[in-house]
């Protein structure tokens, strides 16, 4: 749907944000439903991506949406080329839990290019504008790499994948 280059809401330090269409969680509230059609997003390929992203040298990466769990093969690819070409972190938002990501062999195929998941739907009756890089406290921050270690309040402790 968009990529935000240099951006610093999307994670910790600067970050190139890839903006994905297509959501269906529906969070009342969500700050951006225009994500939620996916006809409201435009294809690019993951060389495309990759050419923007290494042309970065100081950003990571952050995937968000709509959900990029709903495009889990491209998003996986990405991530893996990510991954192997460069040195760069990468954080993604979705509105499933880790634990909803854990039991489907479909979407769980993303988590091991991830160093950083904030999972969970945004709940609007319990919008905390305080939060960083999250909108309700049920949605948590999860360290899956020790690569990212901020100290972050809210943060998961480190979940061991690779």
């Amino acid at each position: 749907m968009d990529i935000v280059e240099q951006t610093m809401a999307d994670g910790p330090g600067l970050r190139t944000a890839i903006y994905c269409a297509g959501c269906e969680h529906h969070c009342p509230g969500c700050h951006n439903p225009q994500s939620w059609n996916r006809d409201n997003g435009y294809d690019i390929s993951v060389d495309e991506l990759m050419e923007i992203i290494k042309a970065d040298e100081i950003s990571n990466v952050s995937f968000s949406g709509g959900d990029p769990f709903y495009q889990v093969e491209a998003f996986t690819n990405l991530a893996r080329r990510i991954k192997s070409e460069t040195n760069k972190t990468i954080w993604c938002w979705t509105g499933f839990t880790i634990e909803e990501i854990r039991a489907d062999k479909k979407l769980a195929q993303l988590l091991p290019y991830l160093d950083v998941l904030v999972d969970g739907p945004f709940i609007l009756e319990q919008r905390d504008t305080t939060l960083l890089f999250r909108g309700s406290p049920n949605q948590r921050i999860i360290y899956l790499t020790p690569k990212e270690d901020d100290v972050i309040p809210g943060t998961v402790p480190l979940v061991p994948f690779k």
